[in-house]
């Protein structure tokens, strides 16, 4: 029993460093001069941040309101996500955040070490959230295709680049009720955060 116990500690222990161990970082985009913190997760560098870059069509900010592209960046329609990160950075693929919560463990858990800490952005009990990954998620809410905005502080929803079907994308969410990051397909007309990967 001792030597299972001590087993453990030692499988905990790495994991931790692990992820301790990871590479953090800042990127400029030359095209505003916004500075976001990026992280390498695995062999993964992503934005730390929720991309902040004002196009004149398929971009809002939540409620039309400034302060909430600050905190949370703004909400992009698919057409418009798959071509907005700057040079050197894409729309992750459906594969790419499969990679992603995959090296953070089962899906089950892997939001809770995505999800910023606390509850002055996420709504209590903000549940599993330990950010042990450094991706600092944050509950940007939608914008749905009829152009209603819903969910800030509740939860977050992030594009793919990959599609599902005609109408559709694939996107990845988190919530503040549970700590799994949840897959779905949803409306390429709807307005979702955006996260860019490295290439």
């Amino acid at each position: 029993m001792k030597k299972k116990t001590v087993l453990i500690t030692i499988a905990i222990f790495l994991n931790a460093l692990t992820l301790i161990s990871q590479e953090t970082g800042t990127f400029k985009d030359p095209r505003n001069g916004k500075v976001y913190k990026t992280i390498k997760i695995g062999t993964q560098t992503w934005m730390a941040e929720n991309l902040r870059y004002n196009v004149s069509i398929g971009c809002w900010g939540y409620n039309d309101e400034i302060s909430n592209v600050l905190t949370y960046g703004y909400l992009y329609d698919w057409e418009t996500a798959k071509k907005v990160c700057p040079s050197g950075w894409h729309l992750p693929s459906d594969a790419e955040w499969t990679t992603l919560t995959n090296y953070l463990g089962v899906d089950s858990i892997a939001g809770g070490k995505l999800k910023e800490i606390g509850t002055t952005h996420w709504a209590s009990p903000n549940a599993g959230a330990t950010n042990e990954s450094g991706f600092t998620a944050l509950p940007g809410g939608y914008r749905n295709n009829g152009g209603a905005f819903d969910g800030i502080g509740g939860g977050g929803s992030w594009w793919s680049s990959t599609e599902s079907g005609t109408n559709n994308a694939w996107s990845w969410c988190m919530n503040y009720g549970y700590s799994y990051v949840a897959r779905s397909y949803n409306n390429k007309a709807n307005g979702f955060s955006v996260r860019c990967i490295k290439d």
